[in-house]
């Protein structure tokens, strides 16, 4: 009787052990859901202010739209652009033949009952997006702020300010170099006197953005490569060794973007890409040697 009672009596224990293990481990899995929903909170907050940022500036290119269209849109069409000047004092400084651009020869046309309302809405948003990607970035490095340690924050201080630098710096590259030779160089494309260039408002528009923006984030690869560097994905030894592809890659790049036999064009799009990769490669041998310091710091210290 003595044994049974004691028998029953572990049993109890036990199972006493195990319900209290089940409560706790259950109250760590709720803990986690709150904190995973918490976090969910907070992002979805870091996205109503990038929205509703993004409104205001969309707002204010509304306010300014005649401004907007005539003077940034539709710019790179005249032939008094920026640009296009300056390549003609070039032209004549360095007596090279055709490098002043003479004629843009196509008309804008519009093919659609609300393309022009759109054509408002959809240039503002643009407008709105490359104006709000400062505050873009702020709100991401909010965002992740919280998750790093305190070395991982001081390493990466700066990180708006600099990707924004690049980005705009790249967007103005885009806009005032790719956009205008491309333009000039697909408007004289001629295979026959009997073809005119009619080119509808939304395919003018995307090829203004696309460029523009595109040259923008090509511009925040050196961010790229650090955040890579210092997941120990990308080393300079490797960027180094890979020198020879990445001239052929970017090579390739600026004739996509700027489709012309010059070479002259070509060199002036792709320079600026080979300073970038040159630039990565310091910026991944600054990260790599960051952590052969902290390495050696902390074995010196043991």
């Amino acid at each position: 009787m003595v044994f049974l009672f004691s028998f029953e009596l572990h049993k109890l224990m036990a199972d006493s052990r195990k319900l209290i293990q089940a409560i706790k481990d259950k109250g760590k899995n709720i803990e986690a859901e709150m904190s995973f929903f918490d976090h969910l909170e907070i992002l979805r907050w870091h996205i109503i202010r990038s929205v509703v940022a993004i409104g205001v500036f969309a707002i204010l290119s509304f306010s300014f739209y005649d401004f907007v269209f005539n003077d940034i849109i539709m710019g790179p069409k005249n032939l008094d652009f920026w640009t296009y000047r300056m390549m003609c004092k070039v032209g004549y400084a360095m007596n090279l033949d055709g490098f002043c651009v003479e004629k843009i020869p196509f008309n804008i046309i519009n093919t659609e009952l609300a393309g022009q309302f759109m054509l408002q809405i959809n240039s503002c948003l643009l407008m709105a997006l490359a104006m709000g990607f400062p505050y873009l970035l702020f709100e991401i490095w909010l965002f992740i702020k919280p998750a790093l340690t305190d070395i991982e924050r001081k390493s990466a201080r700066g990180f708006v300010f600099y990707a924004t630098l690049l980005f705009v710096v790249g967007a103005l590259f885009g806009y005032y170099i790719v956009v205008p030779l491309s333009v000039n160089f697909l408007s004289n494309v001629s295979l026959s006197e009997e073809i005119t260039n009619q080119i509808t408002i939304d395919s003018y528009l995307s090829t203004v953005a696309t460029l523009t923006l595109g040259c923008g984030i090509i511009f925040l690869l050196p961010i790229l490569i650090f955040i890579l560097s210092k997941l120990g994905i990308m080393t300079p030894e490797f960027m180094r060794a890979s020198r020879r592809y990445a001239i052929v890659i970017i090579l390739i790049i600026a004739a996509i973007i700027t489709p012309t036999a010059d070479v002259i064009t070509l060199l002036t799009v792709s320079a600026p890409m080979f300073i970038l990769y040159e630039l990565s490669i310091m910026v991944s041998a600054n990260v790599k040697k960051g952590k052969l310091k902290a390495e050696k710091e902390f074995y010196n210290k043991k």
